[in-house]
């Protein structure tokens, strides 16, 4: 499935994998939230926790991959039809993550919820983990090289500094640094870089 897409230069995801669990009228319902970056290692995941959770009666789950969490997935595993599956993704595009897959595993406690209350229980099982997850930010960039002469050196270095995720330097007979810029920003910082130094410093995005 696909989103609307639009120019990002960051999301936000989650470190590592968290677990969290409610009762809901004796039915116990664990959720378990993983970064991951892909949709095969989505599928890993999942497997993993259905083999942990072997007798479990239901392993629901979304995903939601890449940027904008433009690829996107949520099943029902057997519970009815939109009560598992959707209102998970729907916390997990509350809470604004992608790269991420989060398992509510279901142990049937022998009352039913119903459709209503099967949303319910899902959706605060998997709120329960993301509230506890740590958030991390992958930062969308593109590398730009930038050569320069020691003249206009501190002038390029303030232009980087400001505008830069991260950078490397190299000082030789000229000097050439590696930024990796947002994809939003590339070329108003390359044009930045030719009127601060009079058109002296070059640069290739790469």
């Amino acid at each position: 499935m696909n989103e609307t897409s639009k120019e990002i230069d960051f999301y936000s995801t989650i470190k590592g994998r968290h677990r969290g669990e409610v009762r809901i009228k004796k039915s116990r319902f664990i959720a378990t939230a993983a970064n991951v970056d892909s949709k095969a290692d989505a599928m890993k995941f999942l497997e993993k926790v259905r083999l942990e959770f072997y007798d479990a009666s239901h392993n629901c789950y979304a995903y939601r991959i890449g940027p904008g969490g433009l690829d996107f997935r949520a099943a029902d595993d057997g519970e009815p039809a939109g009560s598992a599956g959707k209102p998970i993704l729907y916390i997990i595009k509350k809470f604004g993550f992608s790269d991420i897959i989060v398992v509510v595993t279901r142990f049937f406690g022998g009352t039913k919820l119903g459709v209503g209350g099967l949303a319910r229980a899902y959706s605060e099982a998997a709120g329960k983990v993301l509230a506890v997850c740590s958030k991390d930010i992958v930062h969308l960039t593109i590398p730009v090289k930038v050569f320069c002469t020691y003249q206009d050196v501190s002038a390029v270095k303030r232009l980087i500094a400001a505008t830069a995720v991260q950078f490397d330097e190299h000082y030789a007979d000229a000097v050439e640094f590696t930024a990796r810029i947002h994809k939003s920003k590339v070329d108003s910082f390359t044009a930045s870089i030719t009127s601060a130094t009079a058109g002296r410093a070059g640069t290739v995005i790469m």
